[in-house]
C-alpha cells in the first residue's frame, strides 16, 4: 500500500534579493518574500506553481493597481530590506530587525517571533498536525495555526457580534443581507480577509492578511478537534495560500497602519462628504418625486438643519415598480437640470444610486448583450441571476469594453446634469453557479471566483468616470459592498441595518472592526434602514452616535412607510438640529483624521485597547470608542438612560467637553447624558480642531478654534488640522496648509504656540484656544499675541492674534 506523504521534505532551492524558494521532492513549494522589517509574505504552492489570478489588493503606498491587476510576484513599491538567512539541516531561519521566521524543512511548518524591547516573543506557529493542504484533501486552500490562550482577534471587516472574534467563525461571501442582525448575521457585505492577533500578556501582536478573491471562512477557535489541540484556521474555496505576516509590537495599531499602506492609500475625498447627507427611498419612489425632493430642502431651511448632500435612491430610475440603472423617470423628474440645480443652489450635492445588474427588460439590455458586456453562461447566453423583483444579468467589469460603457453612462446620465457623486449599491455580485464566465481581461474565468473583484472594478470605474468628467475635483463616491482596497475609492457604510437598540450597540463594533481592517471612511444608516420606524429616544440616540462617524447619513425604508429624517419627531427636532450642528463643529477634527488616514494610514476609529494596549480594563468589549487619539466617545446604547457610565483609560487625565471638568484615568465615572450632549472626553495632551462660526442652513461659515488639554505636569500637548479648499485637486500641487498648535507645560507656566504652515485657503488672524478652567497656570506666548481671555462655561477661552505667515 502506498504511504501518503503528509510531511513533504523541503530544501532551499533559490535565493535572490528578497525572494526565497523552498521546494519539496513531491513538487510542492513554499516561497518567502521579505518585504520590510515588519512584513514577510508566504506563498504556498501545492503544485509548485501559481494557480490563482493576479492581485488587485497589493498597492504599497500607491493610489491604485493596474486595472488588469498586479502580477503576484511583482515586488514594485517595496524597498530593499536587510535580513539574514541561516539554512541548517532541520530548518531555515529568516530574521529581519523585527521578525524571526523559522521554517521546518520537514513539513514546511512556520513559526513566527516578534522583537519587542530587545526580547523575541513567539507569537504564531503553524499547527504541527497538517497546517497546509498539499493536495491531500481536496482543491481548497487551508491554513491551520495554533491558538494561544488569551489572544484577541480583531478585524475581518464589518462582522456582526462582539469586536473580539475569538471562539467564533465567519464566512466571507458578499451578500445582500437586508435587515440583518448586527449581533448574529453572517455573512455580510464585505470581503476583508485580514485580522490582528493581540496577546495582552506580552503586549505584542501581528496582522495576517490572506490575499484571495475566493469565498472563504475563518474559524477563530469555535471548532474543536481532539486530534489537533487548540487551533484556528482559514479555508478558501480556490486559488493559492498567499498570506502576509505583519509584526505589531507594542500596539495593534501598527499592523493596521501597515496593512492599510500595503493595500493602498485611502482616498482623499472632498470635505462636503463629512456633512449631513439626507436620504430615503420614499422620496424617489413617490409619483411626485421631484416635488417631494424639493420639500426636503424646504424642511432643512424651516428647521435650520445643516445639510451638504443627498443620496438619491434608485426610485429615480423606475419604470413601473422596477428599477433600471441610468434610466431617468421623466414623470417623476420632469426637469432634471432644474431639480439638480435647485439642490446645488442650496449647497446640497446629489449622490445618485447606481446598480451593476441590468434587468432582462432594461431598455439597454439588447445593446449591452450584443456587445458582450454581460457575465455569460457557458453556452453564451447571459448568466441569469435574481435581482430585486426580476431576473437580470450582471455587467462584467473584467471586460475593458464594459468599463468604458459604464463610464460613459455615468457621465451622460448623471454627471452632465450636475450630479456630484455616485452611490454604488446592490453590488455584491451574487453569482452562485460555476457555469457563469467572466471575460477576465482576455483570460476567461469562472465569474463565481471573482465576485469581489467585480465589485472593486465597478467602484473604480465610477471613480474614473468622475475624474474624467471633472479632473480638477476630488471624486466622492460610496459603495455598500467591497473588498480589500476599497478604501482607495469609496466611503462605505454597514448596509441595510435593522431598527433596534441592539443594532445601535453592535453597529458601533462593526465600525471599529472596519477601521481596524484598514477601512476608516465609514458610517451606518442612522435610525435603522429596515424594520419599524425608530422610537423617538432610539432615533435621537442614534443621531448622537452617528455624528462622530466619517459618514453621517439618515436613511431608511421603514415597514410602515414612514421616513427617518431630522424632523420626524417634532418634540425632538431641536435636539437633532443641535446635534447636527455639533457635527459641523467637529468637521475640522474629522477632516484632519481623514487626512491622517490618507497620509499616514491612521485608523479614524479605534477600540480603547488599541490606543491603550497596556490597560487590561480596556480589553473589555465595551460600547465606547476613540475618535482619533484624542477624543473618547461614549454613546448611550440602551433605552431609558439619562447618564452614561464610562471607564477612563489609565495613564491620562480626561476632560469633559461639556463641563471642562477633569478626571483621572484608571477610574469608572458616571456622567450626565442628555439627548443633545453625548458623552465626549478629551485626552490629556489632546488638541481638537473646531469650527466655532455660527452655523445656519442658509449661510454656512467656517472659523477655526482649538480645544487643548495641557499636561498637568510637564509635557507638550500638540496637534492641529489640515486646511485646503475642501474640494479641488489643488492640494496635489501644494495648495494646502495646516494649523500647528502646541502648549508646553512647565510647573509654573503654559507656553502656547500657534503657527500656520503652507498655503491656507482663508485668512484668519484671531484664533480662539480653549483650555480647562481648572487650569490656573498663566499662559505665555512666544510667536502669537494673547489679546483676550474670559471664562466660557468650564473653559478658559484665550483669543490670540496670529501674525500672517
Amino acid at each position: 500500500m502506498a504511504t501518503l506523504n503528509i510531511r513533504p521534505r523541503f530544501a532551499l532551492s533559490g535565493h535572490a534579493g528578497n525572494h526565497l524558494e523552498l521546494t519539496a521532492d513531491t513538487g510542492c513549494g513554499i516561497e518567502l518574500f521579505v518585504l520590510a522589517d515588519d512584513i514577510i509574505r508566504v506563498l504556498v504552492l501545492p503544485e509548485g506553481e501559481l494557480c490563482g489570478p493576479r492581485t488587485w489588493a497589493i498597492a504599497p503606498g500607491m493610489e491604485d493597481t493596474p486595472v488588469e491587476g498586479r502580477e503576484r510576484r511583482d515586488m514594485s513599491g517595496f524597498s530593499e530590506t536587510h535580513y539574514t538567512v541561516v539554512n541548517a539541516a532541520q530548518r531555515l531561519v529568516v530574521e529581519t530587525a523585527c521578525i524571526r521566521l523559522t521554517v521546518e524543512h520537514d513539513g514546511g511548518f512556520c513559526s513566527w517571533e516578534v522583537l519587542k524591547d530587545g526580547t523575541w516573543h513567539r507569537v504564531l506557529s503553524d499547527r504541527r498536525t497538517q497546517a497546509y493542504n498539499f493536495g491531500w484533501w481536496d482543491s481548497r486552500v487551508y491554513h491551520y495555526v495554533e491558538r494561544q490562550r488569551g489572544e484577541l482577534y480583531i478585524g475581518l471587516g464589518e462582522r456582526a457580534g462582539s469586536l473580539d472574534r475569538a471562539n467564533q467563525s465567519y464566512e466571507m461571501r458578499n451578500i445582500d443581507a437586508m435587515g440583518y442582525s448586527a449581533r448574529t448575521t453572517d455573512p455580510l457585505y464585505k470581503h476583508i480577509p485580514f485580522y490582528v492577533t493581540w496577546q495582552p500578556e506580552t503586549a505584542t501582536g501581528f496582522g495576517l492578511f490572506y490575499d484571495t478573491l475566493a469565498d472563504c471562512r475563518f474559524d477563530m477557535g469555535r471548532e474543536l478537534d481532539n486530534y489537533h489541540g487548540a487551533y484556528r484556521h482559514f479555508i478558501a474555496e480556490h486559488g493559492d495560500l498567499d498570506y502576509y505576516f505583519i509584526a505589531s509590537p507594542g500596539t495593534p495599531l501598527s499592523a493596521v497602519r501597515r496593512f492599510t499602506w500595503l493595500t493602498g492609500r485611502p482616498a482623499w475625498m472632498p470635505k462636503w462628504g463629512l456633512g449631513y447627507s439626507g436620504s430615503t427611498m420614499s422620496y424617489t419612489d413617490a409619483p411626485d418625486a421631484q416635488e417631494r425632493m424639493g420639500e426636503f430642502i424646504e424642511r432643512c431651511g424651516e428647521h435650520d438643519v445643516l445639510c451638504d448632500s443627498f443620496h438619491l435612491s434608485s426610485g429615480y430610475t423606475s419604470i413601473g415598480a422596477k428599477r433600471y440603472v441610468f434610466n431617468w423617470n421623466r414623470d417623476k423628474f420632469p426637469d432634471i437640470g432644474a431639480f439638480v440645480n435647485g439642490y446645488l443652489e442650496h449647497g446640497v450635492r446629489l449622490c445618485a444610486n447606481i446598480k451593476p445588474c441590468l434587468l432582462q427588460d432594461h431598455p439597454a439590455f439588447k445593446e449591452v448583450d450584443e456587445a458582450g458586456l454581460l457575465i455569460r453562461a457557458r453556452g453564451g447566453s447571459p448568466a441569469w441571476v435574481q435581482f430585486w423583483d426580476e431576473v437580470g444579468a450582471y455587467l462584467d467589469f473584467t471586460n475593458p469594453a464594459t468599463i468604458d460603457w459604464w463610464k460613459t453612462r455615468v457621465k451622460d446620465s448623471l454627471l452632465q446634469y450636475g450630479v456630484a457623486a455616485t452611490w454604488n449599491d446592490n453590488n455584491e455580485f451574487e453569482i452562485w453557479t460555476p457555469d457563469a464566465i467572466a471575460h477576465g481581461f482576455g483570460k476567461s474565468c469562472p465569474a463565481q471566483q471573482a465576485k469581489v473583484l467585480q465589485t472593486q472594478l465597478m467602484m473604480r470605474a465610477s471613480r474614473d468616470a468622475q475624474r474624467e468628467h471633472a479632473p480638477a475635483k476630488r471624486p466622492f463616491l460610496v459603495s455598500r459592498s467591497g473588498g480589500v482596497g476599497m478604501h482607495r475609492y469609496v466611503q462605505t457604510w454597514s448596509g441595510d441595518n435593522y431598527t433596534s437598540w441592539e443594532t445601535l450597540r453592535y453597529n458601533l463594533k462593526m465600525g471599529l472592526g472596519l477601521a481596524m481592517s484598514g477601512v476608516s471612511n465609514t458610517g451606518h444608516d442612522i435610525g435603522g434602514f429596515s424594520g419599524p420606524a425608530p422610537e423617538p429616544e432610539l432615533f435621537v440616540r442614534w443621531v448622537a452616535f452617528g455624528i462622530f462617524l466619517p459618514r453621517f447619513s439618515i436613511h431608511s425604508w421603514n415597514d410602515d412607510g414612514s421616513v427617518n429624517e431630522p424632523w420626524m419627531y417634532p418634540d425632538f427636532t431641536r435636539q437633532v438640529s443641535d446635534l447636527i450642528k455639533l457635527r459641523y463643529r467637529l468637521i475640522p477634527y474629522l477632516y484632519e483624521l481623514l487626512w491622517q488616514s490618507h497620509s499616514a494610514y491612521e485608523p479614524v476609529l479605534r477600540p480603547l485597547f488599541a490606543e491603550f494596549p497596556c490597560d487590561p480594563n480596556c480589553l473589555a468589549d465595551g460600547d465606547d470608542m476613540m475618535l482619533g487619539a484624542s477624543l473618547l466617545v461614549a454613546p448611550v446604547v440602551e433605552a431609558g438612560q439619562t447618564t452614561r457610565e464610562v471607564y477612563l483609560p489609565a495613564g491620562s487625565r480626561w476632560v469633559s467637553y461639556w463641563s471642562g471638568e477633569a478626571f483621572e484615568g484608571g477610574e469608572t465615572i458616571r456622567l450626565p447624558a442628555p439627548f443633545d450632549q453625548p458623552v465626549m472626553l478629551i485626552r490629556e495632551g489632546g488638541v481638537i480642531a473646531m469650527n466655532v462660526a455660527e452655523q445656519h442652513f442658509a449661510c454656512p461659515a467656517d472659523e477655526r478654534a482649538f480645544i487643548v488639554v495641557p499636561f498637568s505636569g510637564e509635557g507638550v500637548a500638540r496637534g492641529g488640522c489640515v486646511e485646503d479648499d475642501g474640494e479641488s485637486e489643488a492640494w496635489r500641487t501644494g495648495e494646502q496648509g495646516r494649523w500647528n498648535v502646541s502648549i508646553e507645560s512647565t510647573a509654573q507656566t503654559l507656553h502656547l504656540s500657534i503657527a500656520r504652515e503652507g498655503r491656507m485657503p482663508r485668512e484668519q488672524s484671531h484664533v480662539p484656544v480653549l483650555i480647562p478652567a481648572s487650569e490656573t497656570r498663566p499662559v505665555a506666548c512666544a510667536d502669537v499675541e494673547l489679546v483676550a481671555e474670559k471664562t466660557w462655561g468650564g473653559w478658559r477661552r484665550l483669543t490670540v492674534r496670529v501674525p500672517r505667515g
